[in-house]
């Protein structure tokens, strides 16, 4: 899959792609990421890719002919057609949370052009004109997109195949279906006491169905606990057994 970003900071990715487990996606180009700057797409001496906003009011507006001639170089760079052209993904506080569900999508999809805003925002015609998803990765605002596009990239990247030490690792993730949408469980190593606390006996048991039971009871008592929607949620779709339940009726 092939990943565009177009930002005005594209040095904000090199240390990310080059770094921690999921540089594997990258360097062996199960993940190609690319990386655009519209400014070198603006014109005149200072290549200026903002204005002041019509109407009045503080801060500037990305404006919307480098971005456009920045993506046509992407187009034209991807050899596309216009009916086969990647989707423009804006990251914006009005776009869809990135969820697993979003980010399972992503990561089975072929890729996507990812654009980073920056200042106010970028100018609205530009955004009619190209741009098919918006994102968000909460309910709260960044100085730019990079971070939510360094999110989504990172969350994709370690659900490929050969990414991750592990192929099972993110099957026992929070939020993955695997689970039944649950939050994880907690996890211990050694030693089995520090400072005075001790590692839950039922993991050093060697009896496998007794850990799996704690487990899965541990997960049902930190999602009842910090995230009641999510037992809601496993509830509604029938995902919660007898012995789910009655693990959640002693916790009442």
């Amino acid at each position: 899959m092939r990943f565009d970003v177009i930002t005005l900071f594209p040095e904000l990715f090199a240390p990310f792609l080059a770094s921690g487990v999921t540089r594997r996606a990258y360097a062996q180009g199960l993940v190609d990421v690319r990386l655009w700057n519209p400014r070198d797409y603006a014109e005149g001496n200072y290549r200026r890719v903002d204005d002041r906003p019509f109407g009045g009011g503080p801060g500037m507006v990305m404006m919307a002919p480098p971005l456009e001639r920045c993506l046509a170089a992407i187009r034209a760079d991807r050899a596309e057609s216009p009916d086969t052209q990647a989707p423009l993904v804006l990251f914006s506080p009005i776009g869809t949370p990135i969820q697993h569900g979003v980010v399972a999508h992503w990561a089975a999809s072929a890729g996507a052009v990812l654009l980073c805003g920056r200042y106010e925002g970028i100018d609205q015609r530009f955004i009619d004109a190209h741009v098919d998803v918006q994102l968000s990765l909460g309910d709260f605002v960044l100085s730019g997109g990079e971070i939510a596009a360094l999110a989504l990239l990172d969350a994709v990247a370690r659900l490929q195949p050969g990414v991750l030490n592990d192929e099972g690792s993110h099957q026992l993730d929070s939020f993955n279906p695997a689970l039944d949408g649950l939050l994880d469980c907690p996890h211990y190593t050694r030693p089995e006491e520090w400072n005075g606390r001790t590692v839950p006996p039922e993991l050093l048991s060697g009896h496998h169905a007794h850990i799996e039971r704690w487990r899965r009871d541990q997960r049902l008592a930190t999602t009842a606990k910090h995230r009641p929607d999510l037992i809601a949620a496993a509830r509604a779709a029938g995902h919660l057994a007898p012995l789910d339940e009655a693990a959640l009726a002693r916790l009442a």
